[in-house]
């Protein structure tokens, strides 16, 4: 029998499951998968897709996860619906990770004894190799149809509109005709079998809605790219580095459609695969010298090597932008999984005394809007900006808000001295505070012939930039830095709040990709019966308001992607606050956090804090 019954009751869901495609890495699975999430959109349900992939080439199991949410839950949830389990090495891993009463569907060519299954799902097998042996002679066609024939059952059993996998082919293909009709003959080879051997539909059906709207598909690193377009970027410095090699390369993509003269033909731009990660922030920080605006993109392991230039930039007060797309550490340790494991890191970035702003952008709508407005903080606050972006945010599609930009914006060049102010007697000390902000005065090179010229130096100096190494002045210098971060409160994006209707001695702080599972969360938290007041942080240097949040509450819920709670460290020293009162829900295996995790974990403690009194006895 192709389709086993399950012995506990089938999951029956519309527009609200999990389907999860488990392949081989190089099996040409990749784009068969998305085309099958963006068919779903097309039929406009939201969807939520993630790609977990190995680090190799090759031959290593790889997943990908559609999550069908009429309700625009894109977090990930956990579990699996529907398994698409099409590879040998993780079949029993992929059938334990199935919902009681969900579905497994797998390639049934060779037959397998009853103990492979599990009696509370419903398995449904069909012989695709056979199939794809019989129709195909080339081995390479045999493997690559494989995929677009499981696409073609699963529209049947789903209930899916084929017209939208039939456009998406069309779509894929344009360019390439002859390969448009054998990939509709496959996808058709798929549907006609599972309609005339399969029980068609299952419980789980996707139904046509009209919940997309405007919203984009977008991966978090190409709309970071589109922002550093927009945000005056003309210079990127990059080594590669997974997983942020995909901005530096959209980079690439925008500038040659945005960045070219239009008169000359020639670019406007500078794009430099470096030798290494330290010599690409070299690059950036000469650049932004010179009054260009550039940037780097690279991953912890790069923060690392950078340490060095990151401290002179901090020191000279030299803008520079990077992007740090966060992976699981330490050393090389998980280079395709993600985390938020760079926070202290990036914070106190070199040695000495430092502190750098940090950007926390929780979807690809913020890492284009705090792409751009970095430019502009590096400029404002003539310092490394880090804007920290993590592979679950810069490696996968996500379901986005459209990219807004305001063509009347005008670049924010923060304190640059022009020609005429030197001429006209204005006093020039590139380390001199004259507004009481601690952002001194620079000046571009080339400005004037005879003024405003200074040495740029990482050594101590003093407010004119004469070098000394006596005590007095390297004080006044790392104390008026301290007064420039405090500027950098009011200047960066302001944290969120969101308070629960009924008053809640209880709170929680989240950010950046945690968001969208906790904004989740939530509901599920309430559901026991528990309240909380939300805070996402948004940037570091914190506002005055985070310490206001935790003051109101007796416990603070602090939720974050890493082992060692980096992001409540961070709270505690800067804001001082007694770490007690900071609770740390802490996720860290290389996935997506889920609503589910976080759910289960403040709803445990919560539930330990509530209190029944005893009953007295008359």
């Amino acid at each position: 029998m192709p389709t086993a019954k399950s012995s506990a009751s089938p999951i029956s869901r519309v527009n609200d499951f999990v389907v999860r495609f488990a392949n081989v890495n190089g099996s040409g699975s990749a784009s068969a998968n998305e085309m099958f999430a963006r068919a779903i959109m097309r039929m406009g349900v939201p969807v939520a897709p993630r790609n977990i992939f190995p680090s190799n080439i090759q031959g290593l199991p790889t997943w990908y996860e559609v999550r069908v949410t009429e309700a625009s839950h894109l977090g990930a949830r956990g579990g699996s619906d529907l398994m698409v389990a099409m590879n040998p090495q993780t079949f029993d891993k992929d059938i334990a990770s199935i919902e009681p009463g969900g579905y497994l569907f797998y390639d049934s060519t060779k037959e397998l004894p009853a103990s492979k299954f599990r009696a509370d799902i419903t398995v449904i097998g069909m012989p695709l190799t056979a199939i794809c042996n019989r129709e195909y002679t080339d081995p390479r066609q045999r493997q690559l149809f494989k995929n677009i024939i499981y696409i073609g059952a699963l529209s049947a059993l789903l209930d899916m509109d084929m017209t939208a996998l039939e456009k998406l082919i069309g779509e894929q293909y344009k360019g390439k005709e002859k390969l448009i009709e054998p990939n509709l003959k496959a996808l058709n080879i798929g549907r006609d079998y599972a309609i005339l051997n399969l029980q068609c539909p299952i419980g789980l059906r996707v139904r046509k809605a009209d919940k997309v709207g405007d919203r984009i598909f977008i991966e978090g690193n190409a709309a970071a790219a589109l922002g550093a377009v927009y945000g005056g970027a003309t210079v990127c410095a990059w080594y590669p580095i997974t997983p942020s090699s995909g901005l530096a390369d959209a980079f690439t993509k925008y500038c040659e459609k945005l960045r070219i003269d239009p008169e000359t033909k020639k670019a406007k731009y500078a794009i430099v695969q470096a030798e290494d990660e330290l010599a690409s922030i070299g690059m950036v920080i000469g650049a932004s010298w010179n009054g260009a605006r550039a940037f780097t993109a690279t991953s912890g392991p790069g923060i690392s090597l950078m340490q060095e230039f990151i401290g002179l930039a901090y020191f000279a007060e030299i803008p520079a932008v990077i992007f740090d797309v966060q992976r699981a550490g330490p050393s090389t340790g998980m280079p395709t999984r993600t985390q938020q494991c760079d926070i202290i890191s990036c914070a106190y970035a070199s040695h000495g005394d430092t502190k750098h702003v940090l950007l926390f952008p929780e979807n690809p709508a913020e890492a284009f809007e705090f792409g751009a407005i970095a430019f502009d903080l590096a400029d404002r606050l003539q310092t490394p900006i880090f804007v920290m972006l993590d592979l679950d945010i810069g490696m996968n599609h996500h379901l986005s808000r459209p990219l807004v930009w305001d063509d009347a914006r005008k670049f924010d060049r923060g304190k640059v001295m022009t020609a005429e102010e030197l001429e006209a007697g204005k006093d020039f000390g590139r380390y001199l505070d004259v507004d009481g902000d601690g952002i001194p005065y620079r000046t571009y090179p080339g400005t004037h012939p005879t003024k405003g010229s200074f040495f740029t130096r990482g050594t101590s100096r003093d407010r004119y930039a004469k070098y000394t190494e006596e005590g007095a002045p390297y004080v006044d210098n790392m104390q008026r830095l301290v007064r420039k971060f405090d500027t950098a409160k009011d200047l960066v994006p302001r944290p969120l709040q969101s308070n629960s209707v009924n008053q809640t001695k209880y709170g929680v702080i989240y950010f950046g990709s945690t968001s969208p599972a906790m904004d989740e969360a939530i509901h599920m938290i309430e559901s026991r019966g528990h309240t909380l007041d939300r805070m996402r942080l948004r940037a570091f240097p914190f506002h005055s308001s985070v310490n206001s949040f935790v003051a109101d509450h007796d416990f603070v819920f602090v939720v974050e992607q890493n082992r060692d709670a980096q992001l409540r460290s961070l709270i505690v020293n800067e804001c001082g606050i007694d770490p007690v009162r900071l609770v740390p829900i802490l996720h860290y295996d290389g996935t997506p956090i889920t609503a589910r995790f976080i759910a289960k974990a403040i709803g445990d403690h919560l539930d330990q804090l509530k209190v029944t009194p005893l009953k007295v006895n008359s």
